[in-house]
């Protein structure tokens, strides 16, 4: 199976985003099924609570037709769905399907990110705090079962039961990058301290 990228043909000569070709990798997977920045924006607000397509338009400020083609490729994708709420004239809700629901944790890693690496010199222009308190949160990935974090020090990678050639392949790379030395490179299957 290729690896390469491949830019999808659209009218008048004009590009659409390049696409993965069905790499092995799981992070190049979801970015085929999520498509572009807007689509994350639109994940956004609908994890946020806005439902309907000017609830949409407004919020992210993005024309029509581009929001119609982002909530088609999201709906294909399984991560939104499509509920009428309205027969004459048709009118719908956009809703997060379980997909889309499993994406808000990326979502609050993306919230805790940006404000720590641009949110600006000003301060928080948007805060995750907590439900019950008020208090700010400082979100960190853990594992379910033992609700230890995860990071580079506490994980590693490995090749999967359904891995081929580029996992292989970048595996190959991954223990050639610990060879050289380098500290920041995440351990693979054969490289853990």
């Amino acid at each position: 199976m290729t690896c390469m990228m491949q830019a999808e043909p659209l009218a008048c000569g004009m590009v659409r985003r390049a696409r993965t070709n069905g790499m092995e990798c799981p992070v190049a997977r979801a970015m085929d099924a999520i498509g572009d920045w807007w689509s994350i924006l639109i994940l956004r607000d609908l994890s946020l609570g806005l439902s309907r397509f000017d609830e949409l338009t407004a919020s992210l400020g993005v024309a029509p037709n581009m929001l119609t083609r982002r909530l088609a490729a999201l709906i294909e994708a399984g991560l939104v769905e499509r509920q009428p709420y309205s027969a004459r004239p048709p009118r719908y809700d956009y809703r997060l399907t379980e997909g889309g629901r499993d994406f808000e944790p990326v979502l609050t890693m993306l919230y805790a990110w940006g404000q720590r690496h641009f949110g600006g010199d000003c301060g928080a222009t948007v805060e995750l705090v907590d439900r019950v308190t008020g208090r700010p949160l400082d979100p960190v990935v853990v594992d379910r079962a033992t609700h230890r974090p995860i990071d580079r020090t506490t994980a590693r990678i490995v090749p999967g039961p359904a891995a081929g050639a580029e996992v292989t392949r970048r595996m190959a790379l991954l223990r050639a990058a610990r060879a050289r030395g380098r500290p920041d490179a995440i351990p693979s299957e054969e490289t853990s301290p």
